[in-house]
């Protein structure tokens, strides 16, 4: 243990130094709890700069998270139910308060023909029916797109040309791409006939002719 006599600890360089005797305790366990007291200090400056840096990591990710949290656009590519041509593309764009719904369709037969959001994001069955009902959180009657008392996804109707071709552009303030009301995995459904946007439950609006689930777009 002599060797240890000699010998102290520099905290600040974390290297063992020369001690001339008169300076020195007199007992050999000072060498250890100097040992203690060095590592004391560079656990604790480790420790806080790991929890300094855990702080900021979560702050990233909860922000990240808060700015991701609504999606800002939304697509749904619908294609033919059985026996049917119809097919196009709907995109939903969040601008504020409402979102923008964009819808270009092919294959229709000349005239208006019924177009909503419905319950279900499941287009498996050949006519369409397992999109379910009308989309309707609120539980709402039927009516036209710009009635306040309707079902969430009551879009009205679509004209087609001769050519078969509707396009439609509209807003939306009651439709929203988070929480429960989302309309981000519901279905999209276009119908054989004119939605007269007052029979319950559905406007009469005759068979499905085409379905797409609504999804996440990149913006």
């Amino acid at each position: 243990m002599t060797f240890l006599r000699d010998r102290r600890i520099d905290a600040e360089a974390g290297i063992e130094r020369r001690l001339p005797d008169e300076c020195y305790p007199g007992r050999a366990d000072f060498y250890f709890v100097a040992v203690v007291v060095v590592w004391s200090m560079k656990t604790n400056r480790l420790l806080r700069a790991a929890i300094c840096l855990l702080a900021a990591g979560s702050l990233a990710l909860i922000t990240a998270t808060t700015s991701a949290g609504e999606p800002t656009k939304a697509i749904a590519v619908l294609h033919p139910t059985k026996g049917s041509n119809v097919e196009g593309i709907v995109t939903f764009t969040k601008s504020g308060d409402e979102i923008k719904i964009v819808a270009d369709i092919t294959g229709l037969t000349p005239g208006m023909h019924g177009f909503h959001i419905h319950e279900f994001g499941d287009c498996s069955s050949p006519d369409g029916k397992s999109a379910g009902g009308h989309f309707n959180p609120t539980n709402n009657p039927h009516a036209g797109h710009d009635v306040a008392q309707r079902h969430e996804g009551d879009m009205g109707n679509l004209e087609a040309d001769s050519a078969g071709k509707a396009h439609l552009e509209l807003t939306d303030k009651m439709m929203t791409m988070s929480g429960e009301r989302s309309i981000i995995g519901r279905g999209v459904i276009v119908h054989e006939k004119a939605d007269d946007l007052k029979s319950q439950p559905v406007g009469n609006a005759g068979a499905r002719v085409a379905c797409g689930v609504i999804g996440i777009a990149q913006p």
